[in-house]
């Protein structure tokens, strides 16, 4: 099974990067859903999808839960049944989950070009005008955007705007690290980030300081 990376925020946070290259049928030899889960499942059109799903299926195993440990709230925020805080996520061929005892959210994205026409929708563009090159402003825009994702997830309130209410220390590409925080309705939080970069994806993971 193509465990592709483990990496080991402290003590109390890690998380997992699944590299998704099975088929649908040998991801779901060995685990066992819950109806609601083999309902959505069931209802996926896309494959790539639905071996995501089953994917962190197996990170889940991983870290000694089920699907039956893991259940969803009113905001669609999941959570374990043992009090520990996880944030999920999937993109085309690569799937992660963070777990920790305090709140965390995660991300991964594919690095691509789109960015740039709804960049203004989530960061102050003018900003990335120093960068070097195309590539170097589409790198930046999807630490920034997949930065804003995973701290989304984990404060999970409605209404949050990415370019209003979400703010991502400046940092440069080599860092590897920043901090962000978020304001709402009289309600803030600071996370640290770290991100990654592979095979041209971007992983951003954030855990609360």
């Amino acid at each position: 099974m193509p465990l592709y990376k483990t990496i080991t925020f402290n003590a109390n946070t890690k998380l997992l990067i699944w590299k998704i290259e099975e088929s649908f049928d040998v991801l779901c030899e060995g685990i066992e859903l819950t109806d609601h889960c083999q309902d959505r499942v069931h209802g996926m059109k896309s494959d790539l999808h639905r071996r995501g799903f089953m994917s962190i299926r197996h990170l889940l195993a991983k870290f000694g839960y089920t699907d039956f440990d893991l259940f969803y709230d009113e905001n669609g925020k999941p959570h374990l049944t043992d009090g520990k805080h996880i944030s999920i996520t999937h993109s085309y061929t690569f799937a992660a989950i963070i777990i920790s005892d305090v709140e965390v959210g995660i991300d991964i994205e594919k690095q691509r070009t789109k960015i740039l026409k709804i960049a203004h929708k989530f960061t102050p563009v003018e900003e990335y005008s120093t960068l070097a090159n195309e590539d170097a402003i589409v790198r930046k825009l999807t630490i920034v955007w997949g930065t804003k994702e995973a701290v989304y997830k984990s404060f999970a309130h409605p209404g949050i705007s990415f370019i209003e209410h979400i703010f991502v220390e400046d940092f440069r590409l080599d860092d590897q690290s920043t901090s962000a925080k978020v304001y709402a309705d009289n309600r803030s939080e600071t996370y640290n980030i770290c991100f990654q970069e592979f095979e041209e994806f971007t992983l951003v993971y954030a855990v609360i300081s």
